[in-house]
């Protein structure tokens, strides 16, 4: 029989915690609803109901489009190159030699620093004159310098490669968790019936991956869409609206420029299609789970 003094209070930790979420989450969606259909200014107590004349005037915008766009091309490209990285490495964290545990410390350490010191280390490394440390190295093979901030597709590119060596590591350890938790007469079984490493690896391994894969792919395509501190501290949004990320977006408009009410409906907008993202792409992982296992 449960004790009543320990009902109340675990009654009572509930009641916290959910108003704790409540006013943490909800309410803040709740008002960005409300305010998209105004004109507030984030200060002035006069609020103005403009009804769709905010949504209708960010999809109107060269800068919406191409935030929204930079959002899901960076998700993409981070998915598909950490997937690709981490399920190997994740295979040499789990081989038998000495210096393992060291190589999990050193790979996942790179995800430990803050995500703004991050952005300021590769800002170096990326530099554009010949003090960059990339552009010293080119330097010395009698290349010129490269401007890997600011010109074409390579502002991206840095910014996708500054984040893959970010999060690499840290989700070779999610692959290592599952590894780890698979029963050894799989393999036994499949050498016994003469399978090659790969076909081990092919038919046994990467079927059984596939719930860690779910979760991976998952926190990446999160974490992509809400990035903000890596690209502000490598281009600031630049050049022009090339690295423009919409967090980026959303908070200059509203607190930058003081139009709460179209940031408002921009973040409403943007919850709208993470919704949509998250729902696919977990459809799609469980389906594939089923499949493979």
């Amino acid at each position: 029989m449960l004790n009543p003094r320990f009902f109340k209070k675990f009654t009572y930790f509930i009641i916290g915690a959910f108003l704790l979420y409540t006013v943490i989450l909800i309410v803040p969606i709740v008002l960005s609803f409300a305010y998209s259909f105004t004109n507030w200014d984030g200060y002035s107590k006069q609020i103005d109901f403009v009804g769709l004349k905010n949504y209708i005037r960010i999809f109107q915008s060269e800068a919406m489009m191409a935030a929204l766009g930079n959002s899901f091309v960076f998700c993409f490209f981070n998915a598909v190159i950490i997937t690709a990285l981490a399920i190997p490495l994740s295979l040499v964290f789990h081989a038998g030699f000495r210096i393992r545990n060291f190589l999990r410390s050193a790979f996942f350490f790179a995800s430990v620093p803050s995500v703004l010191i991050i952005g300021y280390i590769f800002q170096l490394f990326f530099g554009p004159t010949k003090n960059g440390v990339l552009n010293a190295l080119l330097g010395n093979l009698g290349l010129e310098p490269v401007k890997w901030l600011s010109k074409g597709l390579l502002p991206m590119v840095s910014i996708i490669i500054a984040n893959v060596w970010r999060l690499t590591g840290w989700h070779a350890c999610i692959y290592l968790a599952r590894l780890q938790g698979i029963s050894e007469e799989y393999y036994e079984a499949a050498k016994i019936d003469g399978a090659s490493g790969f076909a081990i690896f092919r038919y046994v391994t990467f079927p059984l991956l596939a719930p860690a894969m779910t979760i991976s792919m998952m926190l990446i395509i999160i974490d992509g869409l809400k990035i903000y501190a890596l690209p502000y501290a490598l281009t600031g949004g630049g050049p022009g609206y090339r690295t423009t990320f919409m967090t980026q977006l959303i908070i200059q408009t509203g607190i930058g420029e003081k139009m709460v009410g179209k940031s408002s409906a921009m973040a409403v907008v943007f919850f709208a299609v993470i919704l949509v993202v998250a729902v696919i792409q977990l459809r799609v992982s469980r389906k594939r789970e089923e499949n493979l296992c």
